[in-house]
């Protein structure tokens, strides 16, 4: 410090508490925070970070088994892991307006969201709107009925014409959710537009919430969630790769929608969005991290609230065996493995399925650093489908032959 006047104010403010008898030491106490934080001398082992990531990551699951309780009058029908799911489901439904309940088939998606409307109605006194395909109406009126939900069922080929006249229900339950993958459907509109309408929560569920693109998630989270609401996150791979500046020059849209992320074609962006609203867990999960083992054959299982045991069942390949003789003329099968038949089908010319040999070896203007990646990962694709069509085709002719050969 240059400034003699300042210097000496300074110097005498320092002097003034550090000669206060009132003052006290924490030296000590300085130390032992320095000693504890990313500061210290000795480096923190990966593991003790890998936990604290992990602890970080999970607070949204924790604060949701913590803060919701199953209704009483399921007693034990809910296994312990839908009753973990209802609870996470039902703080992501608070905090977010909605939820997507994508558990593989088999797990019991429909109890558990039937399980989370009825914490809403309990705690928040809300009727529910359910709408499902037309074959599925029969079973969620019995739900309805057995659980004594405040519900209305609607089968999805009639909202057009009636959701406009609906009255208000502030939660809405979507069976089969994956049927409103395209965004531009009346359906879709429909249903949207009178969640927007009436600021209700949404309960989505579907075995298969993802088909072919992305798009397909953004579809149905564009049910409840505008397309230019801040999600509080962006699409970091993608804004990595062009740049924040290119970014709003091409898409002219807040980097923290959902817009945004239509953008992109990353998986690690999609993982983090879908973070915030998907709960998605497959048997080999709850196998791991649910199940019991049978001490006596070392099989896993879970325990019904009647006390049987569901075991679940070990997959194991085997290879059909049969027979054929090359040198019989009428033999199907073994036409169907001569180098005649073999030879063609190795020989097909899938265009479709190679685009990238299609590709001008040299353009006018020369790709970007993007496009060449996208163009490598077409040729490799490439190779991999037409292997995949021919494989396909060769099974298709074997099954052919079998059903050509099957007494009536």
């Amino acid at each position: 410090m240059l400034d003699h006047d300042a210097c000496n104010k300074l110097q005498t403010w320092f002097e003034d508490r550090w000669s206060d008898n009132w003052c006290i030491d924490i030296s000590n106490e300085l130390a032992e925070i320095i000693d504890n934080s990313w500061a210290r001398e000795e480096p923190i082992p990966p593991y003790h970070i890998y936990l604290n990531i992990a602890y970080h990551l999970s607070q949204e699951a924790r604060a949701g088994l913590s803060e919701f309780k199953v209704p009483k009058d399921f007693g034990n029908q809910l296994l312990a892991f839908q009753t973990a799911a209802v609870r996470m489901a039902a703080h992501y439904l608070n905090k977010r307006g909605g939820v997507l309940i994508g558990d593989v088939v088999g797990l019991g998606k429909t109890l558990m969201a039937v399980a989370l409307a009825r914490i809403f109605q309990d705690d928040h006194g809300t009727e529910t709107l359910i709408i499902c395909p037309k074959n599925l109406v029969p079973m969620w009126e019995g739900y309805v009925h057995r659980y004594r939900m405040a519900a209305k069922v609607m089968s999805l080929s009639v909202v057009i014409n009636q959701l406009p006249e609906t009255p208000r229900y502030r939660l809405i339950l979507i069976d089969e959710s994956h049927n409103l993958r395209n965004s531009e459907g009346r359906r879709h509109r429909a249903i949207q537009e009178y969640i927007e309408k009436n600021t209700s929560k949404a309960i989505l569920l579907s075995g298969t919430p993802y088909n072919k693109t992305y798009l397909d998630l953004s579809s149905q989270l564009r049910l409840f969630v505008p397309l230019d609401a801040d999600l509080g996150i962006r699409p970091e791979r993608l804004i990595r790769d062009i740049g924040i500046d290119e970014f709003n020059r091409r898409y002219q849209c807040s980097p923290k929608s959902l817009a945004a992320f239509e953008r992109s074609i990353h998986a690690d962006d999609w993982r983090d969005l879908m973070r915030l609203y998907l709960l998605r867990r497959t048997r080999g999960f709850i196998k791991e991290n649910y199940a019991e083992t049978d001490t006596s054959n070392g099989r896993k299982y879970l325990t019904f609230d009647t006390g049987e045991r569901f075991y679940f069942p070990d997959r194991v390949p085997k290879t059909e065996q049969f027979k054929h003789n090359e040198r019989d003329p009428k033999d199907q099968y073994a036409r169907l493995y001569s180098d005649d038949v073999v030879n063609a089908v190795n020989g097909l010319s899938l265009p479709r399925y190679g685009l990238g040999k299609y590709v001008n070896p040299a353009p006018a203007k020369p790709p970007t650093d993007h496009e060449v990646r996208d163009l490598k990962n077409l040729s490799r694709a490439g190779k991999r489908l037409m292997g995949f069509c021919r494989t396909n085709l060769f099974n298709l002719l074997l099954r052919r032959s079998a059903c050509a050969r099957s007494p009536s």
